[in-house]
């Protein structure tokens, strides 16, 4: 068992996703990723490493203008990254015949969300790990303050610090964007089995931003691990292991 090297899922306007594949049997875990983050990550390799030894089909990839796929910060949307992930699953189920597991970090529990929504057939289980559903709207404007607010509003944008990656900008297209992607209001139509992870020491997203979603999922089976001392990351050992058993549980289900 091997993971293939970089391979690229075609957008109709010419972008280009970068995926990293392993091939396996049962149904296709999926990572997906956090904002700013890409598929070298701590627990997206961890995933990797998990798939090449116990024989699962695994796939991770890139959002737009994220990692090594294509596309500019500034156009990058949360509905773009929903459509993204969509078009992935679509090409994945068409080639595999198979149904997946998306395993999403943070906003990516937002994307997988979306997703499962979007794609209910194709969706055999839900793995989230600090999912930060609706976080534009809950979660950063109000983080922004009001300074930096009133930069988005009135010049179109505002540029934040990133000693890792480099300072970005937050664009009001963005912003007013994400709001078509928030989950309904009300129950969501969602019936397959759905675990979250959630730290309950994160501060960017507080594990009681988890209490809707969980109430809201009333259709599904739910189960909500509060992880004392967890950070907003959860990418310790421990972390790491009870990922793997998660996503291991949920196959067999």
């Amino acid at each position: 068992m091997r993971a293939s090297d970089i391979e690229y899922l075609a957008r109709p306007d010419g972008a280009r996703l970068a995926l990293k594949q392993v091939e396996g049997q049962g149904p296709v875990i999926l990572w997906v990723g956090g904002f700013r983050s890409d598929m070298e990550g701590t627990k997206a390799l961890a995933l990797d490493a998990a798939a090449r030894e116990r024989g699962w089909a695994f796939v991770r990839y890139d959002h737009f203008a994220h990692g090594q796929s294509s596309g500019n910060w500034r156009d990058a949307t949360v509905g773009r990254w929903c459509d993204d992930a969509a078009a992935l699953v679509d090409h994945l189920t068409e080639t595999t015949g198979r149904t997946v597991i998306p395993v999403g970090s943070s906003m990516g529990g937002w994307v997988a969300l979306n997703l499962t929504l979007a794609r209910p057939a194709a969706v055999r289980a839900l793995l989230l790990i600090n999912p930060a559903q609706d976080f534009t709207e809950r979660l950063m404007w109000p983080d922004l303050g009001p300074e930096r607010q009133k930069e988005v509003l009135e010049h179109g944008e505002t540029v934040m610090p990133d000693e890792g990656l480099g300072a970005y900008p937050l664009t009001r297209t963005m912003f007013e964007e994400a709001r078509t992607r928030m989950l309904p209001e009300g129950p969501l139509p969602i019936r397959c089995p759905v675990h979250i992870l959630q730290g309950r020491q994160d501060t960017s997203v507080p594990w009681r931003h988890q209490l809707p979603l969980v109430e809201a999922l009333e259709g599904a089976d739910v189960r909500l691990d509060l992880i004392a001392g967890g950070d907003h990351r959860l990418s310790g050992p421990a972390d790491l292991t009870r990922m793997v058993e998660a996503v291991e549980r949920l196959r067999s289900i």
